[in-house]
């Protein structure tokens, strides 16, 4: 048998083995075939089969993509997988900008406090929650909603124009929080309460404008743990 693919890359790939995978309910086993010709020029056949192997799934991961270099996590990284990052950071200030045409315009360039900030990167989206003390988060810590327009109540950012980073390697850490802080902030999310303050959100962050500290009591519980924000969106 000689099947090729095209993938848009000046490379042919040849069909070389065959996975069937047998399930009932919820339990489930594969075998691995090879495609044979046939004989007497019949249509092609598979062999017999053998049963699918740890080192076939590890080697067949590696040569998919779905593999991660052996590389000595920083103390900021929480989660680490071949699809999701999840890091947090400690209490800093950032310029934030914000859209001509929004209400914040008059906020544009300033620098601002930040609360303690966990992000987490699944895929290609992008989410983002405020932690409510200064210490590490545990799998238990407590959320809270991140005071910020272009999310939505569940965190996840509204990338419009952003330039985010297209990789999950370790180094694409600062890309994505530049990323997020360099784009415009132009909205609020729909049905998100983003602060306690009691002017609301322009009013937070025009009072906090060349602030030294973020304030606590700001901040909007989320109501998930930090190991629920890690585990949503995930079927």
């Amino acid at each position: 048998m000689n099947v090729n693919a095209d993938f848009g890359m000046n490379q042919d790939f040849a069909l070389a083995k065959i996975l069937l995978v047998y399930s009932s309910g919820h339990r489930a086993f594969a075998t691995l075939h090879e495609p044979k010709n046939s004989p007497d020029g019949g249509p092609p056949y598979l062999d017999e089969g053998r049963p699918i192997t740890m080192e076939f799934l590890k080697e067949l991961g590696r040569q998919l993509g779905a593999s991660l270099p052996r590389e000595i996590l920083p103390a900021s990284v929480l989660v680490r997988t071949v699809d999701m990052l999840v890091w947090w950071k400690p209490r800093q200030k950032r310029l934030m900008f914000f859209g001509d045409a929004s209400d914040g315009r008059a906020l544009n360039g300033k620098t601002f406090p930040m609360p303690p900030l966990v992000f987490k990167v699944s895929g290609s989206e992008l989410s983002v929650r405020a932690l409510p003390g200064a210490e590490r988060p545990s799998a238990n810590t407590k959320l809270m909603i991140a005071p910020f327009w272009n999310t939505d109540s569940r965190g996840t950012v509204c990338q419009g124009s952003m330039r985010a980073p297209t990789r999950l390697t370790l180094d694409a850490i600062t890309q994505w929080e530049r990323a997020f802080f360099e784009s415009e902030f132009t909205h609020a999310g729909l049905g998100a309460k983003l602060t306690k303050h009691p002017q609301g959100f322009l009013g937070l962050w025009s009072e906090l404008a060349g602030g030294r500290e973020f304030p606590f009591r700001y901040l909007v519980g989320s109501g998930e743990t930090l190991q629920e924000f890690i585990d949503s969106g995930r079927s």
